[in-house]
């Protein structure tokens, strides 16, 4: 049995369907199509996917990127007329970032509720103390309902670093309002994080600016 791709165009200025011209697929039935079916006539149909009322996404490793694309998709729920909601677990308020700013323009609620980074600080019992009120917080705010999206950013390190249990966390995550989506960033996640979540982002370093000894520019990295 023969099938022919055929792809329908929109958008595409100067390209008509007609102009362009597909290979011929061969399709057995032993052949895998993750998420379709060949029907006794050999046509391949879409299997019907699962509709869920919300999602967590987590992005780790230890490129650059995971706050960035965290922020994409808190720009993208605004747009879709969501109420979103961003709690950072490191960054303390002396941050002045280009994300923040942007959040304040939009309406955005922003809780920054870090003590800075655990080398920088001068009070380390603080900064624990402060870690775990963000994770209170959030918790909260996971169980309200009033959220269409929550922005968990640097959250895995508050786990790696003892603050905060991973358990109790995937049990906040689990239980939160049916509708709430979430995103989490951060390196390291452990496994029952990655457990938990339905979409599993690892960024991975290439290169860095940084090795080049080119510091963080302003609108680029904050």
């Amino acid at each position: 049995m023969r099938l022919v791709s055929r792809s329908q165009l929109r958008d595409s200025a100067g390209i008509t369907p007609a102009s362009l011209h597909f290979p011929e697929i061969v399709v057995h039935a032993s052949m895998q199509w993750p998420g379709h079916r060949l029907s006794p006539a050999g046509q391949l149909a879409s299997l019907p996917m699962p509709r869920v009322e919300s999602v967590v996404l987590l992005n780790t490793g230890h490129g650059k990127g995971k706050s960035s694309a965290a922020f994409g998709v808190m720009c993208r729920g605004w747009a879709r007329g969501w109420d979103v909601g961003v709690i950072q677990f490191l960054k303390s308020g002396k941050w002045k970032t280009g994300e923040r700013k942007l959040a304040d323009h939009l309406g955005i609620e922003w809780h920054t509720l870090g003590d800075g980074f655990t080398w920088e600080s001068t009070d380390l019992d603080e900064t624990v103390a402060k870690g775990r009120h963000a994770w209170d917080v959030a918790n909260e705010k996971l169980a309200s309902g009033d959220y269409q999206l929550l922005i968990l950013d640097e959250l895995t390190y508050a786990i790696k670093y003892g603050w905060i249990h991973v358990d109790d966390v995937v049990a906040g995550i689990a239980g939160r309002s049916p509708k709430t989506n979430v995103v989490i960033t951060g390196r390291d996640a452990p496994e029952e994080l990655i457990a938990v979540a339905n979409t599993v982002t690892e960024m991975r370093k290439i290169k860095h600016a940084y090795d080049e000894d080119i510091k963080a520019m302003k609108g680029i990295e904050y």
